[in-house]
């Protein structure tokens, strides 16, 4: 007996999706989350969307707002979720993504990934007759970014044409974050150090694309007038905490003087974990500008969203 046939779609990269389509998800992220309001965390939402539903999370990477957002995510639509970690299941002994993404297509109705390298997302989502969402890989991390522009709209309004500044390693963020300035329209420019600049390859879709994305190797010129100011750890999870890589995005610490290079009225957001002291200082994530509180808790809206899109229910 096979899988029955379903309507389904994958989120692995901002680019691969619609604009109209994600402009359709945050738009409904947004209704969603207002209408809970009162309401306990528990509490499953009206008409419960994604009632006998089942979502695998597998993890090969450490994770703490990934999991909750994602379990919480599932449990106030109504449906249930597995948490698997990698190295716990046959793909940390050697089977193949390819027969893994087989078998659990006939046990869960969706898979979330948050996986080591981007290949194994794309392979997943090739080999499997559900869809996968990519919940942060070496290469991207675009649910992340779609509670990001949900947190840029609820504080600045309308992100089409808003001034964006990103500074720091041209990391799996950052790529998402160029993604994004494409499909939802502002403007972006990323400060990085000469060597840890974004991919060329994105770079160059973003320039195709007509996207609005300027790289600088300096933080001040990144900042200027920014209406938003965008950073992420130094030193991503698995990498080697070297000392020329530190060195290097020194210059790049997001501190007082440099938020107020920045519109007067510009926020601060960071994906988290911080690194206090390095990336950022105290008084920035601390500070009356800093909204990643809202920014975290806005990555169960964005992901009840996606979810409910992913598996046909928007």
């Amino acid at each position: 007996m096979g899988v029955a046939a379903s309507h389904y779609q994958h989120f692995l990269d901002l680019k691969d999706v619609p604009k109209e389509t994600l402009r359709h998800i945050l738009d409904t992220a947004k209704l969603w989350k207002n209408r809970r309001e009162g309401m306990s965390k528990g509490a499953v939402d009206e008409g419960a969307p994604l009632s006998g539903k089942t979502l695998a999370m597998v993890f090969e990477k450490s994770s703490t707002r990934t999991r909750i957002s994602f379990e919480m995510a599932m449990q106030q639509l109504g449906g249930s979720s597995i948490i698997l970690q990698g190295s716990s299941m046959q793909l940390g002994r050697g089977e193949t993504i390819a027969d893994t993404a087989r078998v659990m297509s006939r046990y869960v109705d969706a898979i979330m990934l948050r996986a080591n390298t981007h290949a194994a997302v794309e392979e997943l989502a090739e080999e499997g007759e559900v869809p996968v969402i990519n919940a942060l890989t070496d290469r991207s991390h675009p649910c992340q970014l779609m509670a990001d522009v949900l947190t840029l709209e609820e504080h600045l309004g309308p992100v089409q044409g808003k001034k964006i500044a990103w500074v720091g390693d041209g990391n799996n963020v950052a790529t998402s974050l160029i993604e994004a300035a494409v499909q939802f329209d502002f403007s972006l420019t990323l400060g990085c150090p000469d060597n840890l600049m974004p991919e060329t390859d994105v770079l160059n879709w973003a320039k195709a694309a007509g996207g609005d994305v300027r790289v600088v190797d300096n933080a001040s010129d990144a900042v200027g007038g920014a209406n938003a100011v965008f950073t992420d750890t130094w030193i991503s999870m698995g990498d080697d905490r070297t000392g020329a890589k530190l060195k290097a995005l020194e210059p790049f610490q997001v501190n007082d003087s440099l938020m107020a290079k920045a519109h007067n009225d510009a926020i601060f957001l960071h994906c988290l974990p911080a690194h206090r002291g390095e990336e950022v200082t105290n008084s920035v994530i601390d500070g009356p500008q800093s909204v990643v509180w809202d920014e975290a808790e806005n990555r169960l809206h964005a992901q009840k969203a996606i979810l409910a899109w992913c598996l046909g229910v928007i």
